[in-house]
């Protein structure tokens, strides 16, 4: 008896897998135009989020042409920052809504050498942006945060990004 139930169990579940493998005639893959016309939208959807964010701070950013938001809250001194330059970076990360993913009072300040560290497009910009003791606020749609997979960690997916950044005096 316990031979007929396990053959019959075997039996069933080959049968309910075939009826769903190689069924992939249905599926449709959408062209370029419609791929195009999502990113698109995606990308106004994240501008809305982004104006609606600024407004209810009443902050007064400015967008650069690759989509970054900024406001540098304090110019610093010297030159701004750039490629191969070690800098020590002091700073808030959190999602637009609010949530805290990272801080440097929680993991430390970081220290980076831009445009050869791995990092994303945006904070690499923000940091360009920046001299000795200076420090502003950035905004970072997810094309120029950590894009569609997140950091594996605190970032979700096409989060958008606001990052807190000082970089400390060196006197």
């Amino acid at each position: 008896m316990l031979i007929i139930i396990l053959i019959l169990a075997v039996a069933l579940t080959s049968f309910s897998c075939r009826s769903e493998t190689g069924n992939y005639n249905n599926i449709r893959v959408p062209g370029k135009k419609e791929l195009a016309d999502m990113n698109r939208y995606l990308i106004q959807k994240d501008r809305e989020r982004i104006e609606n964010y600024i407004e209810r701070r009443g902050l007064p950013m400015k967008e650069s042409p690759s989509g970054l938001w900024y406001y540098i809250e304090n110019e610093g001194y010297g030159t701004l920052l750039t490629d191969n330059d070690r800098v020590l970076m002091e700073y808030n990360c959190f999602l637009i809504d609010g949530t805290r993913c990272y801080s440097s009072q929680e993991l430390g300040p970081k220290e980076l050498i831009i445009g050869r560290s791995e990092m994303q497009p945006g904070l690499n910009q923000a940091l360009r942006m920046l001299k000795p003791g200076g420090e502003g606020i950035f905004i970072m749609p997810p094309f120029l945060g950590f894009g569609l997979k997140g950091d594996g960690n605190r970032i979700p997916s096409r989060a958008t990004i606001v990052y807190e950044i000082k970089i400390p005096d060196e006197k």
